[in-house]
Protein backbone atom coordinates (compact mmCIF):
# COMPACT_ATOMS: atom_id res chain seq x y z
CA UNK A 1 0.00 0.00 0.00
CA UNK A 2 1.61 3.69 -0.97
CA UNK A 3 1.32 6.38 1.54
CA UNK A 4 -0.28 8.77 -0.34
CA UNK A 5 -3.25 8.71 -2.99
CA UNK A 6 -3.26 9.68 -6.35
CA UNK A 7 -4.49 12.71 -7.71
CA UNK A 8 -7.68 10.55 -9.57
CA UNK A 9 -8.06 8.65 -6.27
CA UNK A 10 -7.97 11.76 -4.65
CA UNK A 11 -11.13 13.11 -6.93
CA UNK A 12 -12.18 10.17 -6.71
CA UNK A 13 -12.84 10.57 -2.91
CA UNK A 14 -13.88 14.24 -3.35
CA UNK A 15 -16.77 12.80 -5.01
CA UNK A 16 -17.85 10.01 -2.72
CA UNK A 17 -17.61 12.46 0.28
CA UNK A 18 -19.77 15.21 -1.57
CA UNK A 19 -22.37 12.11 -2.53
CA UNK A 20 -22.22 11.06 1.50
CA UNK A 21 -22.29 14.88 2.34
CA UNK A 22 -25.05 14.98 0.49
CA UNK A 23 -26.97 12.08 1.57
CA UNK A 24 -27.01 12.83 5.23
CA UNK A 25 -30.18 14.33 7.27
CA UNK A 26 -31.40 17.91 7.83
CA UNK A 27 -30.68 16.66 11.48
CA UNK A 28 -27.32 15.36 11.04
CA UNK A 29 -25.78 18.00 9.02
CA UNK A 30 -27.40 20.76 11.12
CA UNK A 31 -25.61 19.04 14.70
CA UNK A 32 -22.37 18.09 12.45
CA UNK A 33 -22.24 21.97 11.56
CA UNK A 34 -22.61 23.29 14.86
CA UNK A 35 -19.47 21.04 15.75
CA UNK A 36 -17.84 21.97 13.06
CA UNK A 37 -18.19 26.25 13.73
CA UNK A 38 -17.22 25.05 17.57
CA UNK A 39 -14.12 23.91 16.15
CA UNK A 40 -13.18 26.55 13.66
CA UNK A 41 -14.04 28.73 16.43
CA UNK A 42 -11.59 27.12 19.18
CA UNK A 43 -8.82 27.68 16.60
CA UNK A 44 -9.77 31.63 16.40
CA UNK A 45 -9.89 31.77 20.35
CA UNK A 46 -6.41 30.09 19.96
CA UNK A 47 -5.29 32.49 16.88
CA UNK A 48 -6.47 35.22 19.59
CA UNK A 49 -4.69 34.58 22.60
CA UNK A 50 -1.29 33.61 21.01
CA UNK A 51 -1.08 36.83 18.86
CA UNK A 52 -1.98 38.96 21.76
CA UNK A 53 0.77 41.31 22.71
CA UNK A 54 3.08 40.18 20.20
CA UNK A 55 3.18 42.49 17.97
CA UNK A 56 4.74 45.59 19.62
CA UNK A 57 7.37 43.35 20.84
CA UNK A 58 8.54 41.49 17.48
CA UNK A 59 6.51 43.02 14.67
CA UNK A 60 3.37 41.77 13.32
CA UNK A 61 4.78 39.61 10.73
CA UNK A 62 5.89 37.37 13.76
CA UNK A 63 2.22 38.04 15.33
CA UNK A 64 0.41 36.73 12.13
CA UNK A 65 2.91 33.43 11.88
CA UNK A 66 2.05 32.96 15.40
CA UNK A 67 -1.27 33.23 15.16
CA UNK A 68 -1.32 30.86 11.82
CA UNK A 69 0.28 28.01 13.46
CA UNK A 70 -2.10 27.24 15.66
CA UNK A 71 -5.22 28.14 14.11
CA UNK A 72 -5.07 25.05 11.90
CA UNK A 73 -6.61 22.90 14.65
CA UNK A 74 -9.93 23.68 13.77
CA UNK A 75 -9.88 21.46 10.60
CA UNK A 76 -8.14 19.14 11.37
CA UNK A 77 -10.85 18.03 14.36
CA UNK A 78 -13.23 18.72 11.49
CA UNK A 79 -11.87 16.42 9.05
CA UNK A 80 -10.57 13.75 11.49
CA UNK A 81 -13.67 13.63 13.17
CA UNK A 82 -16.39 13.55 10.85
CA UNK A 83 -17.94 17.28 10.95
CA UNK A 84 -19.44 19.45 8.46
CA UNK A 85 -17.70 22.58 7.31
CA UNK A 86 -19.21 24.91 4.89
CA UNK A 87 -16.17 26.49 3.14
CA UNK A 88 -14.95 22.45 2.31
CA UNK A 89 -18.62 21.57 1.40
CA UNK A 90 -18.93 24.49 -1.00
CA UNK A 91 -15.86 22.64 -2.88
CA UNK A 92 -17.73 18.90 -2.38
CA UNK A 93 -21.34 18.77 -3.46
CA UNK A 94 -20.64 20.42 -6.59
CA UNK A 95 -17.75 18.17 -7.57
CA UNK A 96 -20.46 15.33 -6.47
CA UNK A 97 -22.94 16.67 -8.64
CA UNK A 98 -20.87 16.99 -11.42
CA UNK A 99 -20.09 13.49 -11.41
CA UNK A 100 -23.54 12.53 -11.14
CA UNK A 101 -23.29 11.44 -7.41
CA UNK A 102 -25.80 14.37 -6.17
CA UNK A 103 -28.46 16.61 -7.04
CA UNK A 104 -28.55 20.32 -6.48
CA UNK A 105 -31.32 19.63 -4.53
CA UNK A 106 -28.97 17.97 -1.86
CA UNK A 107 -26.17 20.94 -2.73
CA UNK A 108 -28.90 23.89 -1.42
CA UNK A 109 -29.96 21.13 1.56
CA UNK A 110 -26.17 20.80 2.54
CA UNK A 111 -25.08 24.33 2.30
CA UNK A 112 -27.72 26.02 4.18
CA UNK A 113 -28.08 23.70 6.98
CA UNK A 114 -24.43 23.51 6.97
CA UNK A 115 -24.26 27.26 7.29
CA UNK A 116 -26.59 27.61 9.33
CA UNK A 117 -25.41 25.02 12.09
CA UNK A 118 -21.55 26.45 11.87
CA UNK A 119 -23.19 30.33 12.92
CA UNK A 120 -24.67 28.38 15.62
CA UNK A 121 -21.51 27.17 16.81
CA UNK A 122 -19.19 29.64 16.66
CA UNK A 123 -21.65 32.49 17.75
CA UNK A 124 -22.22 30.03 21.13
CA UNK A 125 -18.43 29.23 21.20
CA UNK A 126 -17.48 33.76 20.83
CA UNK A 127 -20.45 34.04 24.12
CA UNK A 128 -18.48 31.46 25.76
CA UNK A 129 -15.12 33.15 25.68
CA UNK A 130 -16.64 36.73 26.31
CA UNK A 131 -17.91 35.23 29.45
CA UNK A 132 -15.00 33.32 30.75
CA UNK A 133 -11.59 33.60 29.24
CA UNK A 134 -11.76 37.24 27.94
CA UNK A 135 -13.01 38.80 30.87
CA UNK A 136 -13.10 36.39 33.29
CA UNK A 137 -16.87 37.50 34.10
CA UNK A 138 -16.13 40.88 35.54
CA UNK A 139 -18.32 43.04 33.55
CA UNK A 140 -17.97 45.74 35.88
CA UNK A 141 -14.81 46.81 34.98
CA UNK A 142 -13.47 49.43 32.99
CA UNK A 143 -12.16 47.23 30.03
CA UNK A 144 -11.57 43.30 29.26
CA UNK A 145 -7.96 41.79 29.71
CA UNK A 146 -5.58 42.00 27.11
CA UNK A 147 -7.28 38.96 25.32
CA UNK A 148 -10.05 40.79 25.06
CA UNK A 149 -8.88 43.81 23.72
CA UNK A 150 -7.01 41.83 20.94
CA UNK A 151 -10.44 40.16 19.75
CA UNK A 152 -11.74 43.43 19.51
CA UNK A 153 -8.78 44.54 17.27
CA UNK A 154 -9.12 42.00 15.12
CA UNK A 155 -12.91 42.41 14.85
CA UNK A 156 -12.42 45.73 13.85
CA UNK A 157 -9.75 44.97 11.26
CA UNK A 158 -11.71 42.78 9.59
CA UNK A 159 -15.02 44.90 9.53
CA UNK A 160 -14.55 48.69 9.73
CA UNK A 161 -11.08 48.56 7.57
CA UNK A 162 -13.11 47.63 4.97
CA UNK A 163 -15.75 49.36 5.00
CA UNK A 164 -13.75 52.62 5.73
CA UNK A 165 -12.74 52.01 2.21
CA UNK A 166 -16.33 51.64 0.68
CA UNK A 167 -16.55 49.82 -2.23
CA UNK A 168 -12.68 48.90 -2.78
CA UNK A 169 -13.34 47.58 0.87
CA UNK A 170 -16.17 45.15 -0.38
CA UNK A 171 -14.41 44.38 -3.20
CA UNK A 172 -11.15 43.38 -1.52
CA UNK A 173 -12.94 41.33 1.15
CA UNK A 174 -14.25 39.27 -1.90
CA UNK A 175 -10.93 38.82 -3.81
CA UNK A 176 -9.77 37.81 0.04
CA UNK A 177 -12.28 35.13 0.76
CA UNK A 178 -11.36 33.78 -2.67
CA UNK A 179 -8.19 33.32 -2.06
CA UNK A 180 -9.22 32.07 1.40
CA UNK A 181 -11.18 29.36 0.33
CA UNK A 182 -8.45 28.44 -2.38
CA UNK A 183 -6.33 27.16 0.28
CA UNK A 184 -8.88 25.82 2.15
CA UNK A 185 -10.40 23.59 -0.25
CA UNK A 186 -6.29 22.71 -1.46
CA UNK A 187 -5.79 21.77 2.07
CA UNK A 188 -9.46 19.68 2.19
CA UNK A 189 -7.95 17.34 -1.21
CA UNK A 190 -4.45 17.33 0.21
CA UNK A 191 -5.80 15.50 3.49
CA UNK A 192 -7.54 12.74 0.99
CA UNK A 193 -4.43 12.05 -0.67
CA UNK A 194 -2.84 11.18 2.98
CA UNK A 195 -3.33 7.50 4.40
CA UNK A 196 -2.54 8.09 7.97
CA UNK A 197 -3.38 10.53 10.49
CA UNK A 198 0.13 11.78 10.66
CA UNK A 199 0.04 13.00 6.43
CA UNK A 200 -3.73 14.53 7.04
CA UNK A 201 -2.42 16.57 10.06
CA UNK A 202 0.27 18.19 8.14
CA UNK A 203 -1.41 18.51 4.85
CA UNK A 204 -3.76 20.33 6.65
CA UNK A 205 -1.40 22.25 8.71
CA UNK A 206 0.69 24.28 6.53
CA UNK A 207 -1.98 25.53 3.74
CA UNK A 208 -4.74 26.79 6.62
CA UNK A 209 -1.33 28.04 8.43
CA UNK A 210 -0.93 30.12 5.48
CA UNK A 211 -4.21 31.52 4.24
CA UNK A 212 -4.11 32.87 8.28
CA UNK A 213 -0.72 34.59 8.19
CA UNK A 214 -1.38 36.03 4.40
CA UNK A 215 -4.48 37.50 6.04
CA UNK A 216 -7.30 36.12 3.89
CA UNK A 217 -10.98 36.05 4.77
CA UNK A 218 -12.74 33.11 6.29
CA UNK A 219 -16.93 33.17 6.27
CA UNK A 220 -16.92 30.48 9.35
CA UNK A 221 -13.70 31.74 11.71
CA UNK A 222 -15.36 35.26 10.63
CA UNK A 223 -18.83 34.05 12.46
CA UNK A 224 -16.87 33.66 15.46
CA UNK A 225 -13.97 36.74 15.41
CA UNK A 226 -16.87 39.62 14.41
CA UNK A 227 -19.11 38.61 17.05
CA UNK A 228 -17.36 38.00 19.76
CA UNK A 229 -15.01 41.63 19.04
CA UNK A 230 -19.41 43.00 19.56
CA UNK A 231 -20.02 41.02 22.58
CA UNK A 232 -16.98 42.49 24.34
CA UNK A 233 -17.63 46.07 22.83
CA UNK A 234 -21.46 46.04 23.55
CA UNK A 235 -20.49 44.06 27.57
CA UNK A 236 -17.59 47.14 27.82
CA UNK A 237 -19.19 50.34 25.65
CA UNK A 238 -15.99 52.16 27.33
CA UNK A 239 -13.95 50.86 25.07
CA UNK A 240 -15.55 53.09 22.26
CA UNK A 241 -13.99 56.00 23.62
CA UNK A 242 -10.93 55.00 25.40
CA UNK A 243 -7.85 56.57 24.71
CA UNK A 244 -4.34 55.17 24.78
CA UNK A 245 -1.67 56.68 26.41
CA UNK A 246 -0.51 58.99 24.07
CA UNK A 247 -4.17 60.80 24.33
CA UNK A 248 -5.47 59.45 21.02
CA UNK A 249 -8.43 57.42 20.59
CA UNK A 250 -7.36 53.97 21.30
CA UNK A 251 -9.22 52.49 17.95
CA UNK A 252 -10.20 55.38 15.92
CA UNK A 253 -12.60 53.29 13.91
CA UNK A 254 -14.67 52.08 16.99
CA UNK A 255 -15.02 55.32 18.01
CA UNK A 256 -15.98 56.82 14.33
CA UNK A 257 -18.67 54.36 13.83
CA UNK A 258 -20.11 54.35 17.61
CA UNK A 259 -19.03 50.34 18.17
CA UNK A 260 -19.76 47.63 16.33
CA UNK A 261 -23.25 46.61 14.80
CA UNK A 262 -24.80 43.60 12.95
CA UNK A 263 -25.45 45.46 9.81
CA UNK A 264 -21.68 45.89 9.73
CA UNK A 265 -20.63 42.04 10.46
CA UNK A 266 -23.38 41.08 8.19
CA UNK A 267 -22.46 43.50 4.89
CA UNK A 268 -18.97 44.63 5.53
CA UNK A 269 -18.14 41.03 5.56
CA UNK A 270 -20.06 37.85 6.38
CA UNK A 271 -22.35 38.39 3.11
CA UNK A 272 -19.16 39.18 0.71
CA UNK A 273 -16.89 36.90 1.97
CA UNK A 274 -19.41 33.94 2.07
CA UNK A 275 -19.84 34.49 -2.10
CA UNK A 276 -15.72 34.94 -2.29
CA UNK A 277 -15.55 31.39 -0.06
CA UNK A 278 -18.29 30.02 -2.48
CA UNK A 279 -16.39 31.14 -5.75
CA UNK A 280 -12.84 29.99 -4.68
CA UNK A 281 -14.18 26.24 -3.67
CA UNK A 282 -16.72 26.28 -7.04
CA UNK A 283 -14.26 27.86 -9.72
CA UNK A 284 -10.94 27.70 -8.61
CA UNK A 285 -10.05 24.53 -6.76
CA UNK A 286 -13.41 22.11 -7.83
CA UNK A 287 -13.96 23.11 -11.13
CA UNK A 288 -9.99 22.82 -12.10
CA UNK A 289 -9.89 19.61 -10.19
CA UNK A 290 -13.19 17.87 -11.59
CA UNK A 291 -11.88 18.81 -15.32
CA UNK A 292 -8.09 17.56 -14.90
CA UNK A 293 -8.92 14.24 -13.09
CA UNK A 294 -12.68 13.82 -13.88
CA UNK A 295 -11.89 10.75 -16.67
CA UNK A 296 -9.44 9.13 -14.37
CA UNK A 297 -11.41 9.39 -11.46
CA UNK A 298 -14.21 7.62 -13.01
CA UNK A 299 -11.84 4.55 -13.96
CA UNK A 300 -10.06 4.63 -10.23
CA UNK A 301 -10.52 2.40 -7.98
CA UNK A 302 -11.46 4.11 -4.94
CA UNK A 303 -13.58 3.30 -1.90
CA UNK A 304 -15.68 5.95 -0.25
CA UNK A 305 -13.70 8.33 2.04
CA UNK A 306 -16.63 8.48 4.11
CA UNK A 307 -18.80 5.24 5.85
CA UNK A 308 -22.11 5.70 5.91
CA UNK A 309 -22.40 7.83 8.92
CA UNK A 310 -20.29 10.21 6.84
CA UNK A 311 -16.97 9.08 9.48
CA UNK A 312 -13.93 9.55 7.34
CA UNK A 313 -11.86 5.99 6.33
CA UNK A 314 -8.31 7.00 6.99
CA UNK A 315 -7.17 4.07 4.45
CA UNK A 316 -9.74 5.29 1.63
CA UNK A 317 -8.48 4.83 -1.96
Amino acid sequence: MGLINSPAQMVGMAYNAGKAKGDLSIGQLFVRGIMGGVYIAVGAAFCTVAMSGVAPLMGAGLAKLIGGAVFPIGLIAIILTGMELFTGDAMLLPMAVWAGKSTYGKLIKNWTVVYLGNFVGSLAFAAVVVVSSFSQGNFTAAEPNAFGLMAVTVSVGKILTYKAAGDMGLLSLFVSAIGCNFIVCLAVLMAMTAQDVVGKFFTIWFPIMSFVVIGFEHCVANMYFLPAGKFLVDSFPSLITKVGADGKAWNALLQTNGGISWYDIMVWNIIPVTLGNIVGAVIVIGATYHYCFKCDACGAVATPAVDSKGVPVMNAK
